[in-house]
Formats: C-alpha cells, structure tokens, sequence
C-alpha cells in the first residue's frame, strides 16, 4: 500500500506541475479564451488501469459488505411485536381455614386410598405366589409319596440269625433283583424283620410298625405251649421260654407295633381248616383251648399267626407287605375320611330299626349285600324270597344234599332294566358258607 500512495503522490505533483506551466503559457498569451485556458491533465495509461482495478476492489469490498449485512440480519430472529398493555388479572380469593383443612383431609384421604389400594395389590400378589409354592410343594410331596418313589425309601433290616438258617439265602437273592434296600444288623427281637422309612422333606428316619419274626414248627409249639400254661396261671407270664419273653417285653415297651409270626414247615395248612385235630394232637390240647391261644395273641398282644411252605413263602410274604408298606402313605394322603359304604345323609349306624320291628327288612338286606359282588338289587331278590335270616336257616336245614343247599338260591330271578337274569350257582354258594361254616377263617370268595 505505501508503495501505491507514493506512486499517486507522485502523479498529483506531475499534474500539479503541468498545471503551473499551462497557466503560465495561458498568462502569457491573452488572446486565448477561458476555456483554452483550463489546464489540461495527462493521465497515463498505468495510472487508468491502477484506478480502475481500485474502483473493482471498492466495488467488490461493498459487495461482500453489502451480503454480511443481509446474512446477519438472516440469522437475527424476527422483532417482537409490540408488547400490549397487560391485561390485570382477577382478584383471587382466599381460601378460608376450613377449606384448606378439608383439601388437607381429602388430600390425606386419597393418599391413603392409594397406600390401601396398592397393599392390597402387593398382599394379593404374596398369597398368589404363597399358593404357588404350596402347589409346588403339595405336588412334590404327593409325587415322593407315590409307591413307585415310596418304595425306594424303605430299607429291609434282617435279624442275622435267620441268615444261619437253611435256605434262607431265597430272601436275599430275591431282595437283590428286585434292586431293594436291605440291611443285616441285629434286631430288637431275635429272628425279626423289620422296615424303616427315610423321610426325604423332613431329612430324618422313621420306623415301620410291622414286624415279622419268622419261627420254625418247633419253636411255635413252645410259644402256643407258654401261652396256654399263662392263661391258665390267670395271665402270670413269669417262666415263659426264651422266644416269647422278648416278644412281650417288646411289645409293653411299644404297644402299637404289630407282630406277625410266620410259622414255616408247618406239618398241615392250618389256615385251611383241614385236619385240625393233627395240631390238637400235636399239642396235647384241644381244638378250643388253640384257638382260644390264637385269639388271646392276635386280641391282646396284637401277634397274629401265618402258616407257610419254607423260605419261599417267607419270601412271597416279606415282598407282599413291603409293597404294601410303600402304598401306605399314598392312600392315607388321598383316601377320602368318610367310610366309602356310606351313603351321604343316611344315618350312622345304617338302616334304623324302630320299636315296632320296622326297618329290619333293610338291615337284613344290607346283610346280604355286604358279600363280594352282590348288588342291591341281588340282596333284594333274597330277602324277598326269605324275609329273615332264620327261614333262610330253616329252608337250608330242610335240604337233605350239600348240593342241595348250595343251589337253594341260584334259580331266584332278578329283574333288571326290563330283563331278567338268575342268581346263578356261585352267589347262592357263597351266601350258603357265609351263614353254615362253623370255620372263622373260611375265605368266602
């Protein structure tokens, strides 16, 4: 930029001068006019081009000038409007104390809704999900109780005395392929078997109340003999041999055990009823002072006498009552309280007989039905054929033949759904044993 300024200085002091000389020819000669005397100016031809590249820089400096200003006032936000006189707001009115106390309780009130409405909610969803692990739990119980589960929970204890036994080894054998739990250990009670029950929720081990105690012919013999003599020694159980002083020292230590003594080798089938005088003889007693022994066990001890073949029946019973054990807890669990046979409403004791005899007509009935597959409606076609019990006995007493009396009833009709049919041979038979055996443990069916 100096460099320019000092060149156009430079040319104002070349016109200046110019002009100095051009009024000094012009003062000289008179004759010119006033316009020939105007001085005249030389620009050169560097000086027009220098001009006129300052005019396109001027012109261009105002132009970007002139587009800063308009992109500025682009990005200003447009002018407020004039601001209206403010309008005065209406006079608020005060709330006096008794309303600011009811907004206070109403305010309260909903807050407390909301808290109700929200326990309530969470309550509901704790009892849900309470309901939802007793189910899980009720279901897990019900499915480790089952007999199949069950039955992986029991453990067989052998006393190791019957091991000494001959052939005894059928029950061990037998207990391995079946893939059961079985321990030899010693027993309470000599020549003994008994279960207990691991408890897999509550972690513990309990005891079954069955126990087997597994004699020979012999050793019967001397238990029936030591029982006999107390009986006849008003109850003195003192001098009793070696296998039944434990049993009743047992036995008073825990009444609710329940004892079964298997009798192998037995000579006869007592349980048959056949020749029962052999076991008489045997004993030296009578058929009625035996009983009478059996029944004193099996009512006051609660010891009940099987007969069996050797050690395969032995085997066949332990397998019968540990699958029966195992089914136990299931059917406690899911057996209704009320006694299946009795109907909803009817009364307690059954049929009610009055004081004028009525009603025993109903009592005889269900009698009968209490048979193994005798319907109401066979009982029914009985009863009406002998109104009581005692012509039954009387028409069986006239019958000369046993075939007779068990064919008494087989050709009374029954109707049913518009049909008949006849009671047939095998009903008549069984109602005929029920009312003339004189054998307590005759299996009617």
């Amino acid at each position: 930029m100096d460099a320019v300024s000092a060149l156009r200085r430079a040319k104002t002091w070349e016109i200046s001068e110019s002009e100095d000389e051009t009024e000094a020819e012009n003062g000289s000669n008179p004759d010119l006019k006033s316009h020939e005397r105007l001085p005249s100016v030389t620009v050169s031809t560097d000086c027009k081009e220098e001009n006129a590249e300052d005019a396109r820089s001027d012109s261009k400096y105002k132009t970007a000038q002139k587009r800063s200003r308009n992109n500025t006032c682009a990005l200003l936000p447009p002018p407020k409007p004039p601001a209206s006189p403010a309008t005065p707001s209406p006079t608020r009115k005060r709330r006096t104390k008794e309303e600011i106390e009811l907004d206070k309780q109403n305010a309260k009130e909903r807050r407390e809704a909301r808290e109700r409405v929200k326990a309530a909610k969470a309550l509901e969803k704790e009892e849900k999900k309470l309901e939802q692990q007793q189910r899980r739990e009720a279901a897990q119980k019900l499915k480790a109780l089952r007999p199949e589960n069950c039955l992986k929970c029991l453990t067989l204890c052998i006393d190791p005395v019957l091991l000494q036994q001959e052939s005894s080894d059928i029950l061990l054998e037998t207990l391995s392929s079946l893939e059961w739990t079985f321990l030899i250990e010693s027993q309470h009670l000599n020549h003994s078997i008994t279960w207990t029950r691991q408890l897999p929720q509550e972690g513990g081990i309990v005891e079954e109340e069955q126990v087997l105690m597994v004699f020979g012919w012999s050793e019967f013999l001397e238990v029936v003999s030591a029982v006999k003599k107390s009986l006849d020694n008003e109850g003195d159980e003192t001098g009793s041999p070696s296998f039944l002083s434990p049993l009743l020292e047992f036995l008073n230590r825990d009444a609710k055990k329940v004892v079964t003594i298997l009798v192998m080798d037995s000579p006869l089938e007592y349980t048959s009823g056949s020749d029962e005088g052999t076991l008489a003889s045997n004993l030296g007693m009578d058929q009625l002072h035996i009983e009478e022994v059996l029944v004193y066990l099996q009512l006051y001890k609660n010891v009940s006498m099987v007969f069996l073949d050797g050690w395969q029946g032995v085997t066949s019973h332990v397998i019968a009552v540990t699958k029966a054990l195992s089914k136990r807890p299931y059917k406690l669990l899911t057996e209704r309280a009320e006694l299946p046979f009795c109907v909803d409403g009817s009364w307690a004791s059954g049929a009610r007989v009055e004081r004028d005899g009525s009603g025993l007509e109903q009592v005889w009935t269900l009698q009968i039905q209490q048979l193994n597959r005798v319907s109401p409606t066979v009982a029914a076609t009985v009863t009406a054929a002998y109104q009581s019990p005692q012509l039954l006995l009387q028409e069986y007493q006239r019958l000369e033949s046993e075939e007779e009396k068990k064919g008494l009833l087989a050709g009374l009709l029954i109707k049913t759904g518009g049909k008949e049919r006849r009671i047939g041979p095998e009903i008549s038979s069984r109602v005929y044993r029920c009312f003339t055996s004189q054998n307590p443990q005759l299996v009617l069916d």
